[in-house]
């Protein structure tokens, strides 16, 4: 898709949720994805799918639950030439917690695989140090569970050298007249969280984050509860659509990248087959075609989706 200022195309990359969590998910879906390309945007790629298997200490913003062998999982990325991310971003280590044998040997695995080259989105300074003295083949992702909201720390975190990519706090989405302002190397390392559900006048968000932190490490934690409207329904794409921070479709053709932004962050880690496919189908699939790959889908009865 061209971008509408010089005339150069850009390519929207996604990163997907649920590189363990939906493995038998992305067996299914992959296949169909490079068979029948004809029924996705053109404009679009998978840039990366990120997750993390379940007990990790290091795990952070949602408590994993993928039972899978990471060497199936780094198999499967490889055919497919994606990169796979683990999701490392517990807020609350102690130095004690870097020697932690499952996860260095997950790293040391994610480093050593031929291909693409894999990532660790991260939050703890002290983990990225430490990943970075060790696993130098690893790229590293800024975790959004910082919860910088204010746009100058974020825009102090894209300038870190440390970081291939920078998610941004949900609430930043639109702030455009600061985002245009970026140069293109800043753009490039931004990675807009989509689709969150999160009522977007929280202020207990980084705490919630904290919460689940704690759990992966096995501690009793702060005990919070969220107290945001309708925080029971849990989540619906459609409550999502619906909050002031939501990027579109349309707001990805016809905003970001006219903008040059291009990194594009799915959240659904823990929501479930079904509506992983949801996502795909709007985010990813031409509408007179979501039909084909819902029926592609459905019909592999290896897969259950509800």
């Amino acid at each position: 898709m061209m971008d509408g200022i010089n005339n150069k195309k850009v390519t929207a990359y996604y990163h997907l949720p649920g590189l363990f969590e939906f493995y038998e998910f992305y067996k299914v879906f992959l296949p169909v994805y490079r068979k029948h390309r004809e029924y996705f945007y053109d404009w679009c790629e998978i840039g990366s799918i990120y997750g993390a298997p379940t007990d990790c200490l290091w795990g952070g913003g949602r408590i994993e639950f993928g039972e899978v062998s990471a060497k199936d999982v780094l198999a499967l990325m490889k055919e497919y030439n994606i990169s796979a991310r683990l999701t490392f971003s517990n807020s609350q280590l102690k130095k004690e917690h870097l020697d932690d044998k499952r996860c260095n040997e997950l790293c040391e695995l994610f480093s050593k695989n031929e291909g693409n080259k894999n990532g660790v989105i991260v939050h703890s300074d002290l983990l990225l140090d430490y990943l970075r003295q060790n696993y130098k083949n690893l790229y590293y992702v800024s975790s959004t569970t910082k919860v910088l909201k204010k746009f100058e720390d974020f825009y102090d975190e894209v300038k870190r050298e440390e970081f291939s990519y920078v998610v941004p706090d949900f609430r930043l989405n639109k702030m455009f007249h600061n985002l245009k302002k970026m140069t293109q190397s800043q753009k490039d390392k931004v990675e807009f969280l989509c689709n969150e559900c999160c009522w977007f006048g929280c202020k207990d968000r980084k705490r919630c984050y904290e919460e689940v932190s704690y759990r992966n490490l096995g501690e009793k934690g702060l005990g919070h509860h969220c107290m945001a409207p309708n925080a029971k329904e849990g989540y619906r794409f459609s409550k999502a659509m619906k909050n002031p921070a939501f990027i579109s479709v349309k707001d990805i053709r016809e905003k970001y990248i006219p903008m040059r932004f291009s990194n594009f962050k799915i959240e659904g880690r823990g929501l479930g087959n079904a509506l992983l496919l949801e996502f795909l189908l709007y985010y990813m699939t031409k509408p007179e075609y979501q039909i084909n790959v819902r029926e592609e889908i459905y019909l592999d009865n290896m897969l259950d989706l509800f």
